[in-house]
């Protein structure tokens, strides 16, 4: 693997966070596994302050990189440098990560094999306690000037890495490793590690083709290389089909990952791809409704409706079969120790089952007041609603940083999405004319749902 050239990088920053925070050193160091073949070093200016924290940490002050050249001043440096090498660093996300934001705010799309060799050292010495820079120098004793400058780090990298490469057996899995694990006899017949390679690492929408064009899988993911190499990597039935029938993967590239959900939704459901099981249901004619009985209290039904009947019900969610419906009803109960009558899970006028079995407080029996088991009841309610009750539209990341997307919910159903600049005003009728439709879905629902759950800090626009 001596042809192989690897450029060892380390980078000195501003903060932990790339999408916020910036460079203000760079070293590279190129390599053959072997021999040192070049260096290059410089600061880098911020154009933002640096936090007396890391000033302490690094020794980089402000004054430092005042008349340093800024990031968009060496950008062709580093891309000339690396071209064609692998991009090798101590926790090689952080770097990385840190180098294509970089590049992203200059419109500009970089992208590098990778190698980590904090992953690396804990294949080719297992059994220490820590893999950080500090104790692996430690350990290998590694003579180290200046560390926490970007040279001084890189310089001890690259050592470890000299070190690690002398043995055959750790070139092997440096080798797997920079290539996602693919064997490349696992690989479709007209396919290549480096066609796998080019393949975009950014958020979005992937189909796989077979030879005469057709789709047969579609997937999504925040870094569509590294999905398609995992798909390619595992020793799965659903992998040997992707190996047997895919000729051709397109994709399209989306940046915010809620539109990367609601877009695969719709893709599976208008091709149909054969590999796909999940997402495939396009109609959800059951579903779970609540009403007052007589006596005041709340009560579930599931039920099969259509069109013009969902104004006759307060509908809480839809769902393809009836046996989901119930299931999902039926779990609601015993978490909420509901009723089973009140459930429409039991017929009957007497106390229900689970009263006798002490899973019910006894409301069927008269042994507990409106109040209370209403109380348990709207709980039970609020969980099981999955249907939108305000218009809303969701700001989420666009394509570039000079962009946002836009998701619009109406009428208790998604409408749609699209883009818009940062610059334009985010009124109600410039993100409606930025939308294009889409036919919303119970699925589509949950997709936002779930997303605003996990992402509480989203922007959203109630309207």
């Amino acid at each position: 693997m001596k042809d192989k050239i690897y450029a060892i990088i380390d980078i000195e920053t501003t903060g932990g966070r790339a999408n916020r925070d910036k460079i203000t050193e760079i070293a590279i160091i190129l390599h053959d596994g072997v021999d040192i073949l070049d260096t290059y070093e410089t600061l880098i200016n911020p154009e933002c302050s640096i936090p007396y924290g890391i000033t302490q940490l690094t020794g980089i002050n402000q004054a430092m990189v005042e008349d340093a050249p800024k990031f968009y001043e060496v950008a062709k440096d580093i891309v000339e440098m690396t071209e064609n090498c692998v991009f090798v660093a101590h926790n090689v996300r952080f770097d990385y990560g840190f180098i294509r934001e970089e590049f992203k705010r200059l419109g500009y799309s970089y992208s590098r094999k990778q190698l980590c060799t904090v992953r690396l050292s804990r294949k080719a010495i297992p059994g220490l306690t820590s893999y950080g820079l500090d104790n692996l120098i430690r350990y290998m004793g590694i003579e180290v000037k200046d560390r926490h400058r970007a040279m001084g780090d890189t310089l001890a990298t690259a050592e470890l890495f000299r070190r690690i490469m002398a043995k055959q057996l750790n070139k092997q899995e440096a080798y797997n490793m920079v290539n996602l694990g693919i064997k490349e006899s696992k690989l479709p017949k007209n396919m290549s590690i480096e066609y796998i390679h080019e393949l975009p690492e950014e958020c979005g929408v992937y189909y796989m083709h077979d030879k005469d064009g057709r789709v047969v899988y579609v997937g999504k993911s925040i870094d569509i290389k590294k999905r398609i190499a995992s798909h390619f990597a595992e020793q799965t039935a659903k992998a040997a089909r992707m190996q047997e029938l895919v000729h051709e993967i397109t994709y399209e590239l989306t940046g915010s990952e809620l539109v990367a959900l609601l877009l695969e939704s719709h893709e599976i459901k208008r091709l149909r791809p054969q590999i796909n099981r999940a997402q495939r249901t396009r109609r959800f004619p059951w579903a779970i409704h609540y009403y007052y009985n007589d006596d005041g209290f709340i009560c579930f039904d599931t039920i099969k409706i259509t069109a013009k009947d969902r104004s006759k019900y307060h509908l809480l969610a839809e769902f393809p079969k009836p046996r989901i419906a119930k299931g999902h009803l039926e779990a609601a109960l015993e978490k909420y120790e509901l009723c089973a009558r009140f459930c429409n899970l039991q017929k009957g006028n007497s106390a229900c089952f689970n009263y006798h079995i002490h899973k019910c407080k006894g409301a069927c029996a008269e042994k507990e007041s409106t109040t209370d088991y209403n109380e348990r009841a709207q709980e039970a309610l609020d969980s099981l609603t999955k249907i939108f009750k305000e218009d809303l539209f969701i700001i989420d990341k666009g394509h570039s940083n000079d962009e946002n997307a836009v998701i619009l919910v109406k009428d208790g159903n998604y409408q749609g999405f699209g883009y818009i600049s940062n610059t334009e005003t985010m009124d109600e009728n410039t993100l409606i004319d930025a939308i294009k439709p889409y036919e919303g879905n119970p699925e589509t629902t949950r997709i936002i749902q779930s997303f605003l759950s996990k992402n509480p800090r989203v922007k959203t626009i109630h309207f």
